[in-house]
C-alpha cells in the first residue's frame, strides 16, 4: 500500500514524470491534428496574397484622398477665420 501511495506522488501532475507524461500526450495529439489539417495549395495562397495586396493598396489610396480632403477643409477654414479676424 505504501508503494502505491509513492507511485501516485511520483506521477502527480506537478511532478517531473507527470509533466513529461502530459507533454508526450500533448505532442502526440498535436501530431494527429496536424495530419488532419487541409493545407492550402499554391493557387489559393497566391490568390489570397494578391487580394490582400490590392485591398491594402486601395485602402491606402482611399485614406490618402480622405486626408487630402480633410487637410484642404481645415486649412481653408483656418485661413478664412484668420483673414476675417485681422
Amino acid at each position: 500500500m505504501a508503494q502505491a501511495a509513492m507511485r501516485e506522488e511520483q506521477e502527480s501532475p506537478n511532478s517531473p514524470k507527470g509533466l513529461w507524461k502530459q507533454f508526450k500526450e500533448y505532442a502526440s495529439e498535436v501530431k494527429i491534428e496536424t495530419k488532419r489539417v487541409t493545407w492550402p495549395g499554391f493557387q489559393e495562397v497566391y490568390g489570397t496574397t494578391v487580394m490582400v495586396v490590392l485591398t491594402t493598396f486601395l485602402f491606402g489610396i482611399f485614406f490618402w484622398v480622405c486626408d487630402q480632403v480633410f487637410q484642404y477643409s481645415i486649412v481653408k477654414e483656418l485661413l478664412g477665420y484668420l483673414m476675417h479676424r485681422s
